[in-house]
């Protein structure tokens, strides 16, 4: 059982706080800026797209694709398809990691990589095979790493991490206050065009982003630049799309599909998003009292629980994912996600089971008090749009009422797609990370 004592304990939370996970949740919104710069000094908002491509396809490691990929999915509509490569391997080692691209793809298709480390070898290999079938080519990865060299030679677009602006432990940099936003970084100038002796291998193929698209088309440019970043700090590889590096390989990404015309990411949409992420950091933070924290009233509701995470919305379905990955990552704690109204038929018999929020043991009158308490599901309800005529959220809540089970409730304020995706995201990312931090302390 979680002690609630403990989130309103800003000091106990520093101390557990060992791998600056409360910073980069706090810092999401300067990670959006300073990602936003990166890609247009790498010369994303120069791309002069001649059309859609047949498919957006993305490669990462772990959920640094996977929620990309999601994410970029559920903000465009559906316009055109966007499809994860998933990993192979023996191990989730990053060495032992292997991605192919799938029979179809070919000039048509764009591929995209998002990744906070950049040495998997199994990466650059992915670069060879697009860079052979003619695929459009872009990459968000740290600007020293391999990857990056390879993405330079097949003739893509290469945008840098944007990196934490505060760095690790023992690097003399230390941590923003807590509960506030930290300051953006310094703008990076230091910026390389791409020459093409740099390239022995030969012209580029037909298709990469620096020729004009053929005739699927595809967003290309005629000298795309390497940017090294001021440097990578080593908590940006120690996880995949973790709070705050998700923003940092996404944002270059919605840049990207603005070009397109996938969805409507201008400067000022990001800068809004930007916005409403540092609000809901103030909101949040470990210095907010837990019964004003949403995010810290949300960690007290799911302790001792089993999460049922219902969405509603493409938006909210992404965010249900992502979070039902970070509280097994962070904080070793199932749960379930499923999309409304299916989920009523999915988790009902949940609902009526062990899992009950009215079962009971049949022996009432025995000794509980070294015993752990019993796991009851808790429903978690996301919605990214008011609740309308022909919304399931009204019939979820009925069921979970007739059904004795407690539940929660996060909806965004008005705003954009993008905003609000980024207030259920951040919500959702700090009350991960109170868990988290909550089970380290007692350990």
């Amino acid at each position: 059982m979680l002690d609630e004592s403990l989130l309103d304990a800003p000091e106990a939370l520093a101390r557990a706080d060992t791998c600056g996970l409360l910073r980069g949740a706090a810092e999401s919104g300067a990670r959006v800026r300073t990602a936003a710069r990166h890609a247009a000094d790498a010369g994303v908002a120069d791309l002069k797209p001649d059309g859609r491509p047949r498919a957006v396809l993305v490669a990462g490691p772990g959920a640094a694709g996977s929620c990309t990929a999601d994410l970029l999915g559920a903000l465009s509509g559906g316009n055109i398809p966007v499809s994860l490569i998933g990993p192979t391997g023996v191990a989730p080692a990053p060495g032992a990691l292997r991605w192919a691209l799938p029979g179809w793809a070919g000039p048509l298709d764009l591929l995209v990589i998002a990744t906070p480390d950049g040495t998997e070898p199994g990466l650059p290999r992915l670069v060879e095979q697009a860079y052979r079938r003619g695929c459009a080519l872009v990459a968000v990865a740290p600007g020293h790493s391999p990857l990056a060299g390879a993405v330079a030679q097949a003739r893509g677009l290469m945008v840098p991490l944007a990196t934490s602006a505060y760095g690790p432990p023992g690097t003399g940099t230390g941590p923003a206050p807590y509960g506030t936003p930290p300051p953006d970084e310094p703008p990076n100038t230091a910026a390389t065009p791409t020459r093409p002796e740099d390239h022995p291998q030969g012209p580029p193929p037909e298709g990469a982003l620096d020729e004009p698209a053929p005739s699927g088309g595809h967003p290309h440019h005629t000298t795309p630049p390497h940017i090294e970043p001021p440097g990578t700090a080593p908590d940006e590889v120690t996880g995949p799309a973790l709070p705050g590096t998700l923003w940092a390989l996404l944002t270059p990404l919605l840049m990207l599909v603005d070009r397109i015309g996938l969805i409507s990411a201008p400067p000022a949409a990001l800068q809004q998003v930007a916005d409403r992420l540092d609000r809901v950091a103030e909101r949040c933070g470990p210095a907010i009292a837990t019964y004003t924290n949403p995010a810290k009233t949300l960690a007290a509701e799911l302790a001792g629980a089993l999460p049922l995470l219902w969405t509603e919305g493409p938006v909210a379905a992404a965010t249900g994912r992502r979070f039902a990955g970070l509280l097994a990552s962070l904080a070793g704690r199932p749960a379930l996600a499923a999309d409304l109204p299916g989920a009523l038929a999915a988790h009902g018999t949940l609902l009526a089971g062990a899992f009950a929020g009215g079962a009971d043991p049949d022996d009432f009158f025995r000794d509980r008090v070294e015993e752990p308490e019993a796991l009851r599901a808790r429903i978690v309800l996301l919605h990214d749009e008011p609740v309308g005529p022909v919304s399931a959220v009204p019939a979820a809540r009925e069921l979970a009422l007739a059904h004795e089970t407690a539940f929660s409730e996060l909806e965004p304020d008005e705003g954009s797609p993008l905003e609000r995706a980024a207030e259920l995201l951040a919500i959702t990312d700090f009350a991960a990370v109170y868990l988290a931090l909550a089970a380290a302390d007692r350990t």
